[in-house]
């Protein structure tokens, strides 16, 4: 493994999903979601941090949870991407700004159609992740009795990336020629008509915007299942990992690349950044208390109903001091709960304390100082468990602001991350091609 490859950063800008202490922490916004002037900071505090990308995650319903732990939960509240982004767009000039958007509740030429915007916009940094949404509720607010069943969902996710792509393709580049002269706006030979019909979805087309600068948004994919993982080889070039070890990141990294292998791929044009919690102290024993401080601001209610959203099944009956009884399968995430039940074994935790660590945050965490948190990161980047990091901050602004201008020099001063950008667009961030158009010759 060459020891001169550099990290890949993403920001995960949604805290109050991430820990639900953050809003109550020392320092802390309480409406950090939904504060555009702080939003706006932050954006321009990860650019100044040389970041790739700004990523706002989304959800499509009010968390279900009981109305005692909802209540404490100021992820009720939120920005709907597209139109946050797009403001943060004129507001930041190199920052990769990503956005979720998910292929169960939402049409193919709407998505296209968003996407390719941004990125106009943008100049060049839009980015998608591509979700199916686990959380039933969503299906209720779309015109739906029952949430679609998760293989149903991935069949469906498959269809419409291919749709999606296909519509963003339907104009060469050069297709505008605007003759002023000759009245000639565009060349029609230079227009493709996509008149897709598949078992899912039925889209005539064209795209009603020019091809995107990227030529394609760049894809990004969370998905942890077998499907999950399958749909990330064949489509993802940034995939947002949950491992909480190093090993656990190694196995995920070498299945999601030789799967991309097999699909003819360059393991290479795929970007594995798992989400990691970092907590910045001047000793370690500073972090470990921060963290635990921020840890003792969750309520129970909360934790509970945390635990509750990951297994798929209510836990508001269970023996606080017990182990967690047998739990049924579910049409929630699936490595969600599996990650929890693995976490319940492996630690031995009653629900009390499975609880308290899911109300917090029981994923990867970079707890200490600059120093000790750089030598994690570069275990984790040499060792192939990751090729960056989807860093989460613990509150804003502080913790973020802690990161960019302590940990960033330090992870600067060791070769490990770009003191500046080399290019303009989210794809020369990340080293990533332009897609060549299916229909035409262009790149």
């Amino acid at each position: 493994m060459s020891r001169d490859r550099q990290l890949h950063l993403g920001a995960f800008m949604r805290p109050a999903s991430i820990h639900t202490g953050a809003w109550r922490y020392p320092g802390a916004v309480p409406d950090a979601n939904f504060n555009f002037g702080l939003l706006k900071r932050a954006a321009q505090t990860l650019e100044r941090g040389r970041f790739d990308a700004f990523f706002m995650a989304d959800h499509l319903a009010v968390l279900n949870m009981p109305v005692e732990a909802l209540k404490r939960s100021h992820t009720v509240t939120s920005f709907e991407p597209f139109t946050l982004l797009s403001a943060l767009a004129g507001a930041t000039e190199r920052i990769g700004l990503v956005a979720t958007a998910s292929t169960t509740f939402d049409a193919p030429y709407h998505i296209a159609r968003r996407f390719a915007s941004l990125d106009h916009i943008s100049g060049g940094r839009a980015g998608w992740n591509i979700v199916t949404t686990s959380n039933p509720d969503a299906a209720l607010n779309f015109g739906l009795e029952e949430h679609m069943e998760h293989d149903e969902r991935y069949g469906r996710a498959r269809e419409f990336y291919d749709v999606v792509t296909g519509l963003w393709d339907s104009w060469a580049d050069d297709a505008f020629i605007r003759d002023v002269e000759s009245g000639l706006y565009f060349d029609p030979d230079k227009l493709h008509v996509l008149d897709h019909k598949g078992p899912n979805l039925s889209v005539r087309g064209p795209l009603n915007i020019a091809r995107p600068p990227q030529g394609w948004p760049v894809i990004v994919q969370a998905g942890a299942s077998d499907a999950g993982r399958q749909l990330a080889a064949e489509t993802a070039e940034m995939v947002f990992a949950s491992g909480s070890t190093l090993a656990g990141g190694q196995r995920f990294y070498a299945d999601v690349k030789g799967r991309a292998e097999k699909a003819g791929r360059d393991r290479d044009h795929l970007k594995i950044l798992p989400g990691a919690f970092v907590v910045v102290g001047d000793t370690v024993e500073e972090a470990r208390a921060k963290r635990a401080k921020l840890d003792s601001l969750v309520h129970y209610e909360s934790a509970i109903a945390s635990l509750s959203i990951a297994l798929g099944t209510d836990a508001s009956g269970f023996d606080p001091d017990a182990r967690l009884p047998p739990i049924p399968e579910t049409n929630a995430s699936k490595t969600g709960r599996e990650r929890v039940l693995e976490l319940a074994e492996r630690d031995g935790l009653t629900v009390r304390q499975l609880a308290q660590r899911l109300g917090g945050y029981a994923g990867l965490a970079f707890v200490g100082t600059p120093a000790t948190i750089a030598d994690e990161m570069a275990a984790w980047l040499h060792g192939e468990g990751s090729d960056g990091f989807n860093v989460m901050f613990p509150y804003l602004p502080g913790g973020l602001d802690d990161f960019v201008d302590r940990v960033v020099p330090e992870l600067q001063r060791r070769g490990l991350f770009r003191t500046e950008y080399e290019g303009t667009t989210l794809r020369d961030h990340l080293g990533l091609p332009r897609p060549k158009n299916r229909f035409f010759e262009q790149r």
